[in-house]
């Protein structure tokens, strides 16, 4: 049965996610990382912890590193505690990730936790990303600060998706919402996607537009990845099938935001939100259909100075099909 006859498996995917909040999200089940994930990339760099359950991706001047869910997912919430690298990281970029790259290279959808590293005394920035249908052309990108350094202990970060929205949260706080218009046509993702989780040497864009790059003297630098959750309708990738297994869960997956967590989520994006996508004038003369324009924001993030990524449809390349072998093959993908 093919995605587009798969109406009743369709609706049972809308009944698997028809929870009341995310408050008891904690509660989803953890498996360990050889029941749900591989190795993707960087050999050595990739090193599973003894319980199972954590997984450490190293930058050193040899490779990156990167591991990849063995399910594809049609909608689900998607969730990682990160530890990320301390002191100098100016370059480095880790990504929490969901991609069909491999499968549709033309016309792919993503959806993107990007992790921004800085020079010593600056802080890690977090940017989220969106693309449907091959849209790569106009970047959805947002980036902001965070209340406390993410090199310190572990935070939940996690991807809610569904077909009528994706939203972004941070400790449980719902820090971006987009909402499916009809002005948005195929650009948002509405295709089977995998999961995947990288870091990588982004020296040519990811700091103040490649004026800082990755400093070796640092490495390696190591990304640590635990309490991983994986909660969706997994596709067949022959059949293109999706079932919705686990519904007895389902109760802990949130449906969206509520009133109390879009108070947060509004108060975040004042507070800490430095770009987004909506209000460069230098990239869009006229800003994307489903952007609602804020005057106040716009005056608010006047005062930041967008990061320029080099031009070209797509600056970076931590996308799956690259090169697993050397960094100098890696960054031939840039």
């Amino acid at each position: 049965m093919g995605l587009g006859g798969g109406l009743v498996t369709f609706f049972l995917c809308l009944l698997f996610f028809a929870a009341p909040s995310a408050s008891s999200t904690n509660l989803l089940p953890i498996i360990p990382f050889d029941e749900g994930y591989a190795p993707l990339f960087g050999d050595n760099n990739l090193v599973i912890h003894r319980d199972g359950k954590t997984v450490h991706l190293s930058l050193d001047e040899r490779t990156g590193s990167g591991f990849v869910s063995h399910d594809l997912y049609l909608h689900g919430y998607f969730r990682a505690s990160i530890k990320l690298p301390a002191d100098y990281t100016a370059g480095v970029v880790v990504a929490f990730y969901m991609s069909n790259g491999d499968m549709f290279q033309n016309n792919h959808d993503e959806i993107d936790f990007e992790f921004l590293g800085n020079i010593r005394g600056k802080d890690w920035r977090i940017q989220t990303n969106v693309y449907g249908n091959g849209s790569t052309s106009i970047g959805r990108e947002e980036r902001y600060g965070l209340w406390f350094d993410p090199a310190e202990d572990f935070h939940q970060y996690s991807i809610l998706w569904t077909d009528s929205q994706i939203i972004f949260y941070v400790d449980n706080v719902p820090i971006r919402e987009i909402k499916r218009t009809e002005s948005m046509g195929g650009d948002f993702p509405s295709k089977p996607m995998t999961l995947y989780a990288t870091i990588w040497d982004a020296s040519d864009w990811a700091t103040n537009g490649g004026k800082y790059r990755v400093n070796y003297k640092y490495a390696p630098y190591v990304a640590e990845f635990s309490d991983l959750v994986l909660h969706g309708c997994a596709v067949d990738p022959i059949e293109h099938e999706a079932k919705c297994d686990n519904a007895q869960t389902s109760k802990a997956v949130p449906t969206g935001v509520t009133p109390a967590q879009r108070i947060k989520m509004e108060n975040f994006r004042k507070k800490h939100m430095t770009y987004s996508y909506c209000y460069d004038k230098v990239r869009y003369k006229v800003p994307p259909t489903e952007c609602v324009i804020n005057p106040q924001e716009a005056e608010r993030l006047r005062k930041f100075d967008p990061v320029t990524f080099g031009g070209g449809r797509r600056r970076h390349g931590k996308r799956h099909y690259r090169s697993r072998g050397s960094q100098a093959e890696e960054a031939a993908a840039f």
